[in-house]
């Protein structure tokens, strides 16, 4: 009961004060009115504004909103988007040189003899739109068209790789094979010189 007592002495000795302040400022208004001191005209328009500035701080008050910081935040996450775009394209590079470095290797590990001599005659196919032509030897040109061997570039080139290596460059870049025939399967196992043909774990990588 004491503190309740107390708490409203105090909450009247503040509205006192406050309201005495308040006489005191008009009555020091007046008597700087009266003796023509300040203007009637900017009292009115100070007390405006006055009541003003109280009504705006009795509503919400929004963030306010540092253009600096915010121009700062945004920098940052552009360059971090510019950072990750950057090193996306310099994995897919490297990425990319890597197949072309495999299948360089599986060409050149495993490529096949064309030709055999006088007896070579003329293998036309197409890269794309442009007509080549590579000298093989009959029984070469027959494995091709059987789908035996397949032909395959490499640099500005033309190499030729059993199937078994084919299949392996297409998993890696469809592109680098030229031709492959459809696989005709005989009876005579032995019309297949690569049946028994086998990929040696030699690659590096």
């Amino acid at each position: 009961m004491v503190k309740l007592a107390d708490n409203k002495s105090r909450a009247l000795l503040c509205v006192t004060f406050y309201r005495l302040w308040k006489y005191l400022m008009a009555s020091l208004q007046d008597q700087l009115l009266k003796a023509g001191l300040i203007d009637t005209k900017k009292v009115k328009q100070a007390n405006k504004e006055k009541r003003k500035d109280t009504n705006v701080a009795r509503r919400a008050p929004e963030p306010v909103v540092d253009e600096m910081k915010q121009q700062i935040e945004q920098d940052r996450a552009e360059k971090l988007e510019r950072d990750r775009e950057l090193n996306r394209k310099l994995v897919l590079e490297l990425e990319q040189k890597a197949i072309a470095a495999q299948i360089k290797q599986l060409i050149e590990n495993h490529r096949q003899p064309k030709d055999s001599g006088h007896d070579a005659v003329d293998y036309n196919f197409t890269d794309g739109k442009l007509i080549k032509k590579i000298r093989v030897s009959p029984l070469v040109r027959e494995q091709i068209a059987r789908g035996l061997l397949a032909v395959v570039k490499l640099g500005e080139g033309y190499e030729l790789v059993p199937r078994i290596v084919s299949d392996k460059i297409a998993q890696r870049d469809k592109k680098a094979v030229v031709v492959v025939n459809t696989k005709i399967v005989t009876k005579e196992v032995e019309d297949d010189p690569y049946k028994d043909y086998v990929i040696p774990d030699d690659l590096m990588w």
